[in-house]
């Protein structure tokens, strides 16, 4: 989107490297010094209704809130909230990591001006963190606790439907919070989903066309252009089709986003 590579060239000059991990040590401090009487959450919360009361540093702190949870949640949140934002700094570059949180945020705050008696949450912020790392590494596995493993795709969708609940039951803040988290990841991946959509239609209609109802059952549906995995030799693997590359080119998961986009003169002689 050409507004968001205008917004990146504004940011360069003010990216923080490494924000994911800032972020998770102000969450450890702060939860340990609430632990220890040394520090009061109160006083770090965000309502529109108290920047009346001149205490504007709110409208900062309370991204350094950890959710009020049992400490070994609160230590697996951290932990994933490092792993993936570390990895989404790494794929997309510090500069749209960094506007990535940052429009997160803004319309978190935006939408608390609407119910501006209501505490704002870094929680959807997080979640929107979650909902990316999981679209680009669907297959990733994470071990809950060091011992449960699970692919991210699966925790995200618990997640999402987790949040479905809460929109549902939830008061209008909290619908609006979980909004702001929703539109966030789209912003950034709306028009890939919408591709990835597309691609699918067009290559399932095309593979119909071509083998009709006498498909060979040992023929694969995907291949990998790059290394030759198939849906018969890796049948956990998710595969996706390139809009960029000429013709519909399927990779798996380790080259959909580590390949050189195939021309249209390379699709003709091969």
């Amino acid at each position: 989107m050409s507004w968001l590579n205008k917004l990146e060239r504004r940011l360069e000059p003010f990216a923080i490297t490494n924000l994911t991990l800032y972020l998770v040590i102000g969450q450890a401090f702060v939860y340990l010094s609430a632990l220890l009487g040394l520090l009061d959450p109160l006083k770090l919360v965000f309502a529109p209704v108290l920047l009346m009361h001149g205490e504007p540093w709110r409208l900062f702190t309370f991204i350094f809130l950890p959710p009020p949870t049992h400490w070994a949640l609160i230590a697996f949140g951290l932990y994933f909230l490092w792993l993936a934002g570390s990895s989404l700094e790494a794929h997309w570059g510090v500069v749209r990591y960094n506007l990535f949180l940052l429009v997160g945020y803004l319309l978190t705050v935006g939408v608390s001006f609407l119910t501006p008696g209501s505490y704002a949450t870094n929680l959807f912020i997080g979640g929107s963190i979650l909902y990316a790392f999981a679209y680009l590494n669907p297959e990733f596995v994470i071990y809950i606790f060091m011992v449960i493993p699970v692919k991210i795709k699966w925790l995200a969708l618990f997640y999402g439907a987790s949040n479905l609940l809460m929109f549902v039951t939830g008061s209008l803040a909290t619908k609006l919070a979980i909004l702001a988290g929703l539109a966030n990841f789209l912003i950034f991946f709306a028009k890939s989903i919408w591709q990835d959509v597309l691609q699918n239609r067009r290559h399932m209609n095309s593979q119909g066309r071509r083998f009709g109802s006498s498909r060979d059952e040992d023929e694969p549906r995907h291949r990998c252009f790059v290394c030759g995995k198939t849906d018969i030799t890796d049948p956990n693997m998710d595969f996706r089709y390139c809009s960029k590359c000429a013709g519909d080119q399927c990779y798996c998961t380790e080259h959909i986003f580590n390949h050189e986009h195939v021309k249209v003169d390379a699709e003709a002689n091969r």
